[in-house]
């Protein structure tokens, strides 16, 4: 079966299990591969660092919440899912079935989604702009230890 077959298949059986369009599509640029494997690494890279930020190099959100954290004061980690696709794509879908968001940048504060740049999916999860005006985002990455 070629890839664009599978990724096919993979998106019919997505939607039919009730997945929303963008997840779906996550779901069959990943193709076929090991989701146990996938999600211990993704709950490996989310605790890896006080703060991570998942990101494409060519995202304009990405490289907005980049510069906001920095000059928030943080030190990020910066993890590319287009460096490799192959990496990535499953990492991303693996992200959507979790946060219930598989566009990027997607944000984690101590282990913990926040969102993104400008939004998230809901109060608790504003996104880091959200939060920034709240007053709330410093004392996150405080608390995280994530302030250089």
């Amino acid at each position: 079966m070629s890839s664009f077959q599978t990724g096919f298949r993979i998106f019919r059986e997505s939607t039919a299990a009730g997945d929303d369009f963008k997840q779906a599509v996550a779901n069959a640029l990943a193709g076929e591969y090991d989701k146990e494997e996938f999600r211990a690494k993704l709950d490996e890279i989310t605790q890896s660092a006080p703060c991570v930020v998942f990101t494409w190099k060519q995202s304009p959100f990405s490289k907005k919440a980049i510069k906001a954290l920095d000059v928030a004061g943080a030190e990020i980690k910066n993890v590319r899912l287009d460096d490799p696709w192959s990496e990535g794509n499953p990492l991303r879908a693996e992200l959507g079935k979790l946060t219930g968001r598989t566009s990027v940048p997607s944000i984690w504060i101590g282990g913990e989604y926040v969102g993104g740049f400008d939004a998230g999916v809901s109060d608790e999860k504003p996104g880091i702009l959200d939060m920034a005006f709240k007053g709330t985002l410093l004392p996150k990455l405080e608390e995280a230890g994530a302030l250089k």
